[in-house]
C-alpha cells in the first residue's frame, strides 16, 4: 500500500509565498513522474506541474516562471515552491505519483490534498 500526504498549504496574501511538500511512504520500488494538480471551486481538476525522476519539468502556462517544482528521490518527496501568488491560484492542491510497485506494475496515487487560498 502507498500513501501520498501533503503538507505546506495554507492562506497568503497575494504577491506572497507557499511551498508545497508531498511524502510517498509505503512499498515502493521506485517512482516515475511526479506532479502537482489543482481545482478551484466549481472547476475540474487541472494540471499545474510535473517532474520526472531525471528532473525533467513541466509547468501549466498558468504558473511559469512563478511556480517551481523538484523532488528528493531519496526521499520519495515532492515539493512545489510558489511565489507572486495571485488570487486565482486559490485551489485544493493534489499531489500525483507515478509508484513501481514490481518489474511489472506501476500504479497511479494521490494524495488527499491540500487548501491554498490566496487573498486579495
Amino acid at each position: 500500500q502507498v500513501q501520498l500526504v501533503e503538507s505546506g498549504g495554507g492562506l497568503v496574501q497575494a504577491g506572497g509565498s507557499l511551498r508545497l511538500s508531498c511524502a510517498a511512504s509505503g512499498s515502493i520500488f521506485s517512482i516515475n513522474a511526479m506532479g502537482w494538480y489543482r481545482q478551484a471551486p466549481g472547476k475540474q481538476r487541472e494540471f499545474v506541474a510535473t517532474i520526472t525522476s531525471g528532473g525533467s519539468t513541466d509547468y501549466a502556462d498558468s504558473v511559469k516562471g512563478r511556480f517551481t517544482i523538484s523532488r528528493d528521490n531519496a526521499k520519495n518527496t515532492v515539493y512545489l515552491q510558489m511565489n507572486s501568488l495571485k488570487p486565482e491560484d486559490t485551489a485544493v492542491y493534489y499531489c500525483n505519483a507515478a509508484v513501481v510497485l514490481s518489474r511489472i506494475l506501476t500504479n497511479d496515487y494521490w494524495g488527499q490534498g491540500t487548501q491554498v487560498t490566496v487573498s486579495s
